[in-house]
């Protein structure tokens, strides 16, 4: 009976999880703007969403546009402050370890909005023009120390001697630290890389805080305007199910890449 009742509380969970990303896929493929009704199957919304239909799809795709231009370079410049900031933290001793540890640990605590507010007053004090820059340099400063906690285990991981021996080699410690440590650390920063990307994409708070009135929206913006209107643009359902199925394609390609990796070890 208990295992009766585990099993039936999984399914009931996933049921939960996935039932709204079903529903939404299904009524991707007809014209009504209204969810849940049904008025034939079309694939007029996906044909509006990049030829710039009638019902917004061309606002709708600079968004994404916008969203993944700022996610691509928040990312990247996050991975090197990130891994860059994970060495120094390593190799400090003691209370000074910790102290930045838990320095590093408070923005990923912090609220959203808190964190969002006090860019905005940070932009404003410095007579910032909010746009563009400005939202990058907020994703930068957010999403770094994710890439921190990312690359830290992989340090902890590695054999500290590798690096020495390659300056008693020869080697110069820029040299060093890209023949030998990046490689080293280069799942963690993969790992970084992917994590500050999402949260990127994800973010809201402290994107509407810090784009200023130059009319930019990133995807969550353009979903709380549209829906402040009355209503979600209908071309949202086909692409909420591309974004989907996307991460379920990289998700299983990454879980077949790691089986055999696995059985080539074994």
């Amino acid at each position: 009976m208990k295992k009766i009742l585990a099993q039936c509380y999984i399914w009931l969970l996933l049921a939960m999880l996935y039932a709204p990303l079903l529903f939404i896929a299904v009524f991707s493929f007809t014209e009504s703007r209204v969810l849940g009704n049904w008025t034939g199957f079309s694939t007029k919304l996906y044909a509006n969403l990049f030829t710039g239909g009638v019902n917004g799809g061309s606002s709708l795709m600079s968004a994404v546009e916008n969203t993944l231009l700022i996610a691509l370079i928040a990312a990247v410049f996050s991975t090197i402050l990130g891994t860059v900031a994970a060495i120094g933290i390593f190799n400090l001793r003691g209370r000074k370890r910790q102290t930045m540890q838990f320095l590093n640990n408070i923005p990923m605590i912090n609220p959203d909005i808190i964190t969002g507010v006090s860019l905005f007053l940070l932009f404003v004090f410095l007579k910032f023009s909010q746009g563009y820059v400005t939202v990058i340099l907020a994703h930068i400063t957010f999403c770094t120390p994710y890439v921190v906690l990312s690359v830290m285990p992989k340090l902890s991981q590695m054999n500290p001697n590798i690096y020495e021996a390659a300056l008693d080699l020869g080697a110069t410690p820029s040299t060093a630290l890209r023949k030998v440590l990046v490689p080293e650390l280069r799942p963690g920063m993969i790992s970084g890389f992917i994590m500050a990307f999402t949260m990127s994409l994800d973010d809201f708070a402290v994107t509407f805080f810090t784009r200023g009135t130059i009319g930019l929206d990133t995807l969550s913006t353009y979903i709380y305007t549209d829906a402040r209107k009355g209503g979600l643009t209908p071309e949202l359902r086909p692409l909420m199910t591309l974004i989907f199925l996307l991460v379920l394609v990289l998700l299983l390609i990454i879980n077949l890449r790691s089986a055999r990796a696995e059985n080539k070890a074994k």
